[in-house]
């Protein structure tokens, strides 16, 4: 009996284990894989990133801020991709009054970040 008891909480640890598993963060090697957009989407939505959420509604976002304007549209607004990677790389050389942190220039983001959350808002 207590080798059968032993049995099933071996096989209930090794069970939550793999289940676990499944809700680890993506690994290095699975991040390297995904698109620039996938990975502009990834920063735009976090909230330690990114945090384009915490003032423009985006489509599949949630909890969106109003402060900016919504994200839809992008290539009719931005026709040039670099204009928009500008915009977020430091909005205040367009607007010095602008509410949006400059990214770039204050280097919350790098380089390879904004240019993936530019292919992704470019998407929208």
């Amino acid at each position: 009996m207590k080798t059968f008891k032993h049995a099933i909480a071996t096989a209930v640890s090794v069970a939550a284990l793999l289940g676990s598993l499944g809700l680890a963060p993506m690994s290095a090697s699975a991040a390297e894989g995904a698109s620039s957009v996938d990975k502009g989407k990834e920063v735009a939505f976090d909230r330690r990133l990114g945090n384009c959420l915490g003032c423009h509604a985006i489509a599949g976002g949630d909890l969106p801020g109003n402060i900016g304007p919504p994200l839809i549209a992008m290539k009719a607004r931005y026709p040039e991709r670099q204009a928009l990677y500008d915009q977020i790389w430091d909005a205040t050389k367009r607007n010095p009054h602008s509410l949006m942190p400059p990214f770039g220039r204050h280097k919350a983001l790098t380089d390879q970040q904004i240019s993936d959350i530019t292919d992704f808002i470019w998407t929208l």
